[in-house]
């Protein structure tokens, strides 16, 4: 009988995205080591004031119980983890912190799977800098659409494709605030809050910023362009916007929040508010926060990936998925590079 892979994992973060990721790993880390030969556990998480090593893998005590916190380093040295699953906010005020934290993981030689679109906006050649020189890799599908799968099919799926043109609608927030709207109800940014769609601060939602981090990720997949450099001209959700819902509404179309990046204009990718009947799919036929992305592929044709709707269980879904990909993905060159943790 083969014995599963070890996979120590240390988890930065502990809000509803790192919870539900540890949840799902200790609940199917049976599953795991007999389908996929890999057994992940969560060895150690780093909160924001403090942290506590898990070697087993079990569930941790109440954070009162808890450490203070280490330099990162520190933990990762007592930890000795083969991933780094990074599940922190995505505040601006943090960006700084989350990039090191990244660039120590990889230094430290762990894959790291990341959740927390700042660092990649404000150091994504950085990043894939230290994973080149260090020989891990990075996955990032948990900030690229939660449980939509477009940034597997941007990494690889296309492999090979020509890809003139992504789009998408992929801010669950939008689209909610937007159908309400149009049904003549407020913008809805606390009721989106409540059913945790939204994230508390509902700004970079309506003004299409979220919209546009996620399309410069994937544009960042497909093209390799620099993210962190990339031109965003986005039309925001305002009051304004309540008049031109209705009204669609009364025509049976809905608006929608649209991203999209082109491979022949390097670097700038566009927000924009625009009508489709309510039958058209794939953007016209979404209903409440779901999602999808657009892939025009030439003469291949338009490729769709739509669903998934905006939860942090969706978010912590794609990131055991990447954690998982790292070992048993066929088409991952670095999975050899997972040291064996005896």
């Amino acid at each position: 009988m083969t014995v599963p892979i070890p996979l120590p994992i240390v988890l930065l973060g502990y809000g509803p995205v790192a919870r539900g990721y540890a949840a799902v790993l200790r609940a199917r880390r049976t599953e795991f080591r007999g389908r996929y030969g890999v057994d992940p556990r969560v060895v150690a998480i780093r909160g924001r004031e403090r942290q506590i090593l898990i070697p087993d893998g079990g569930e941790p005590p109440d954070r009162s119980r808890w450490a203070a916190r280490t330099p990162l380093g520190e933990l990762l040295a007592a930890a000795a983890p083969a991933v780094v699953a990074q599940a922190v906010p995505s505040h601006p005020a943090g960006a700084a912190e989350a990039l090191a934290d990244g660039l120590t993981s990889l230094a430290a030689r762990a894959h790291l799977v990341t959740a927390t679109k700042s660092p990649l906006l404000t150091g994504w050649s950085e990043l894939h800098a230290a994973a080149h020189r260090y020989g891990r890799d990075i996955r990032i599908s948990g900030a690229t659409g939660a449980a939509l799968p477009a940034g597997d099919l941007a990494r690889t799926g296309l492999r090979g494709f020509e890809v003139d043109e992504v789009g998408g609608c992929v801010n669950g927030t939008a689209s909610f605030v937007l159908d309400r709207l149009g049904a003549g109800m407020t913008t809805g940014a606390a009721a989106a809050r409540d059913r945790g769609i939204a994230e508390a601060d509902a700004t970079a939602d309506l003004s299409g910023a979220d919209a546009a981090t996620k399309i410069r990720l994937l544009a960042g997949l497909l093209w390799g362009w620099d993210v962190a450099a990339c031109r965003v001209e986005a039309e925001p959700i305002t009051a304004g916007t309540a008049d031109r819902a209705v009204r669609a509404s009364g025509r049976g179309a809905v608006l929608r929040q649209i991203a999209s990046a082109r491979a022949g204009d390097p670097g700038r990718v566009l927000v924009a508010l625009r009508e489709f009947p309510r039958t058209a799919v794939p953007f016209g036929a979404l209903t409440g926060p779901e999602k999808a992305v657009e892939f025009r592929c030439g003469e291949a044709g338009d490729i769709t990936v739509s669903g998934g709707r905006s939860s942090p269980l969706g978010a912590a879904l794609a990131m055991v998925k990447d954690t998982l990909a790292l070992l048993v993905d066929p088409v991952s060159g670095r999975a050899r590079t997972l040291p064996v943790v005896e």
